[in-house]
């Protein structure tokens, strides 16, 4: 494939679907804009599926959750609709779960906790989240080519659709 092509396919924007948005709270909506602002500056994201009229990027990417499955709506630069690409949730529930509550004890920690107790909980949360990265990236494969820090990006956009009051 052409360089110039591979700098193309990437995501130049990112919205998650308000509706599947339960709640939110101040730590959960920054780790939201950093992910957002860290993934358009950049990314690896390559559909695997060949359009008849050749589009290879950049793309506009919405996530959201509908019946239970994760849905990557995925639109050309102009906004015009491309593909769907949807995910099973089964497998994301359990990594999804245990990093919410590692998350709960990394903010707790950094209000209470010495600074040797906020490293310790921050490697088991990246440790976690790089797992869940992982994944993201073998559920992918064949649908939506990423790279890892791409992967880790998206599951942190992942996780916000789930959070529960």
């Amino acid at each position: 494939m052409a360089e110039a092509d591979s700098n193309q396919q990437r995501i130049i924007a990112v919205e998650l679907d308000e509706g599947s948005i339960v709640w939110r709270n101040a730590d959960v909506e920054q780790e939201r804009r950093v992910a957002i602002f860290d993934l358009i500056e950049q990314n690896r994201f390559a559909p695997q599926r060949v359009h008849t009229d050749g589009y290879a990027g950049p793309y506009r990417l919405t996530l959201r959750v509908e019946e239970g499955r994760l849905v990557f709506d995925i639109g050309r630069a102009d906004g015009a609709p491309l593909e769907s690409v949807i995910l099973g949730l089964g497998r994301f529930r359990r990594p999804i779960r245990d990093y919410f509550a590692i998350c709960d004890s990394y903010y707790q920690a950094i209000r209470t906790a010495t600074a040797q107790q906020i490293e310790t909980v921050d490697m088991a949360r990246r440790a976690l989240h790089n797992e869940a990265a992982e994944m993201l990236v073998e559920r992918l494969d064949g649908k939506i080519e990423v790279d890892f820090d791409t992967a880790r990006r998206l599951f942190t956009l992942i996780c916000v659709l789930h959070i529960k009051s």
